[in-house]
């Protein structure tokens, strides 16, 4: 999750101080298994390159890199960078990380996947339109989105609930090809009270 500056969202959340002080439920033990499926079923190559918004500590990050595949993390959180960084050099490996604000980011060469993670469910829901933007601008055609869709009843957050009816809105059919709602695979997550994400993969157009 990355902290927006006030100045462009309701989120009065400090993200730094959050990792700063291991208060960070939103964070998994080890891989999303999601992730997981994805990597055994052969969907990221070497020579790609991708991104993860508001990339925290994910570990997916790391090992994204370690499969040769050229990764971008962004977070407005030093400490979260900070972390990424030891983590990649003392096992040789390389990535682009950036201490910024996530939407303001422009690729020099458009991407060929997203890797969603927790950022859509933590940004407030008024940056939503500005983040399906971004990530169609940083997208080749045929560009992979791997979403993580967070399903809760609960007003408010974050995290900030993601239901299939909202996000058939946010990421409209005539910039995003869908797969069916059956493909969508749902995760509980360990330390949210078991609030499920929905994982799918949709295709930028």
């Amino acid at each position: 999750m990355a902290e927006i500056p006030k100045a462009q969202g309701s989120d009065p959340m400090n993200w730094d101080d959050r990792f700063k002080n291991n208060e960070t439920p939103w964070e998994r033990p080890g891989l999303h298994p999601a992730i997981t499926h994805w990597i055994e079923a052969g969907e990221f190559q070497a020579g790609e390159s991708g991104i993860i918004p508001g990339c925290g500590r994910a570990p997916e990050l790391f090992r994204l890199a370690g499969l040769g595949v050229h990764m971008t993390g962004i977070d407005l959180s030093q400490t979260a960078i900070d972390w990424q960084n030891h983590h990649l050099e003392s096992s040789g490996l390389t990535a682009n990380l950036q201490t910024a604000n996530v939407l303001k980011y422009q690729p020099d060469t458009r991407l060929d996947f997203v890797s969603e993670q927790t950022f859509l469910c933590a940004i407030p829901p008024d940056l939503r339109e500005s983040y399906e933007a971004a990530a169609h601008r940083w997208l080749k055609p045929g560009g992979r989105f791997y979403a993580l869709f967070m399903q809760k009843d609960e007003r408010g957050g974050p995290p900030y609930g993601c239901s299939l009816n909202a996000m058939h809105q946010l990421f409209p059919e005539s910039r995003w090809v869908w797969p069916e709602e059956s493909a969508f695979t749902a995760h509980p997550h360990p330390r949210l009270d078991g609030k499920p994400e929905l994982a799918g993969i949709l295709i930028r157009k």
